[in-house]
């Protein structure tokens, strides 16, 4: 056992998830030389609110040391979120080669002196992110080498304590349609209900729906997935519909073995995973149902690897089949499908925000009341105990400091 005598606010170990401010939302974007609009910052990600351009400025201003820069993309062919993983390809015209620029004495986001904070290239595909320095900047540029597509969104995130409020949300045609926001009511994304609900915190969204794709799919293309999104800190995952089609279970145990498989990839990588229970279809249209062994396994390995509960698509489709489309499979966004989606993701999630809001809290009246106190952390077989003047309390917590269930 080891005895470690630290100041009172311990970061690392207080909290699961930090809160990393979007400081772009409602800002102007300046695209191709002139001032646009607030599409771009809106943090609605509707299909047809979008702007073809090779060169976008937001001014941010000072402040932040570091930024975790987003973009979602609308392409040409499609809201499939890569071609490397799909059954169904589509053509595109993505943000393939592309630098990140900041400046410290632009005026207009297209004068004074910029510096290259980030350079992708070959990019695959339609949303992803990239942590950047920002020391003494106040703007970002993204300036593409040819015609970047149709840009839906482009965010930024004040990561100077940690990107830990970021999500990826991997899946099947039914994230596709459903996450990238299709519904006409644009204000119910995951990110702005648990901003309503937590307002610290506006988390970073990554929609990764394809089309056709199945785990196996997923499992051949791991590398290029965490190539894309393993610098985020939670994969929220939507599957089984497409390992299960036509209520069979002949693919189950692969299923099983390729859903271990990117859960123990991510977990490699210190991403926490989330996991859905896979959606009912609407068996008078689609003729079939996802099997119940692919639910009891998604039950199994939530618990096997201490994975947080996602949403319950399963139960909540099953009863409330008029948000599907007459497929009897996809979320229908005329009668707000993707918007329950993004509902019950929130509601699912909730629970990790509302656990750091209350650590938060409690560390917070920890400081007020004893601001020069000493704590003594007794660290043990990955328990942290934390002893302060007002007691004690025991938590457990990984390498970054994210609670462990």
């Amino acid at each position: 056992m080891k005895f470690l005598t630290l100041p009172l606010v311990c970061a690392a170990c207080a909290f699961a998830i930090l809160p990393n401010k979007n400081l772009s939302q409602g800002e102007m974007a300046y695209v191709n030389g002139s001032a646009f609009s607030e599409y771009l910052t809106d943090g609605s990600l509707t299909n047809w609110k979008y702007t073809e351009a090779k060169d976008v400025a937001i001014h941010i201003g000072e402040g932040p040391s570091k930024l975790f820069v987003s973009w979602e993309l609308y392409s040409f062919g499609g809201i499939d979120w890569a071609d490397f993983a799909s059954a169904c390809p589509h053509t595109k015209t993505l943000l393939t080669d592309f630098s990140i620029l900041t400046s410290a004495n632009s005026t207009t986001g297209f004068d004074g002196d910029w510096d290259t904070a980030y350079v992708i290239t070959n990019n695959q595909v339609l949303s992803r992110g990239a942590a950047i320095d920002f020391e003494g900047k106040s703007w970002i540029r993204l300036l593409s080498k040819e015609n970047a597509g149709q840009f839906l969104e482009i965010e930024a995130f004040d990561i100077s304590n940690g990107q830990s409020d970021t999500w990826f949300f991997m899946g099947t045609s039914i994230s596709a349609m459903g996450i990238k926001q299709q519904d006409a009511d644009t204000t119910a994304t995951t990110a702005k209900l648990i901003h309503e609900k937590f307002p610290d915190y506006t988390p970073a969204m990554l929609r990764g729906g394809v089309s056709c794709v199945n785990t196996t799919d997923i499992v051949n293309h791991l590398p290029e997935y965490l190539e894309a999104v393993g610098n985020v800190n939670f994969w929220a995952i939507e599957m089984g519909t497409n390992d299960g089609w036509g209520g069979s279970t002949a693919n189950l145990s692969t299923y099983i073995q390729n859903l271990q498989t990117i859960i123990d990839a991510a977990k490699e990588r210190g991403i926490s995973v989330v996991l859905a229970r896979t959606l009912a279809t609407d068996e008078s249209k689609a003729g079939w149902q996802i099997a119940p062994e692919f639910l009891k396994a998604e039950d199994s390995l939530v618990e096997v690897n201490g994975l947080y509960k996602g949403p319950d698509f399963y139960t909540f489709f099953k009863e409330h089949p008029e948000y599907l489309n007459p497929d009897g499979v996809h979320p229908n966004g005329e009668t707000g499908g993707g918007a329950q989606m993004h509902r019950l993701w929130a509601e699912a999630i909730a629970p990790i925000y509302e656990k750091a809001s209350s650590m938060a809290r409690q560390n917070g009246a920890l400081k007020k009341k004893s601001p020069t106190s000493l704590v003594k952390v007794v660290v043990q077989d990955g328990t942290v105990e934390i002893r302060t003047p007002q007691g004690s309390s025991v938590q457990s917590f990984d390498a970054r400091g994210r609670v462990v269930h």
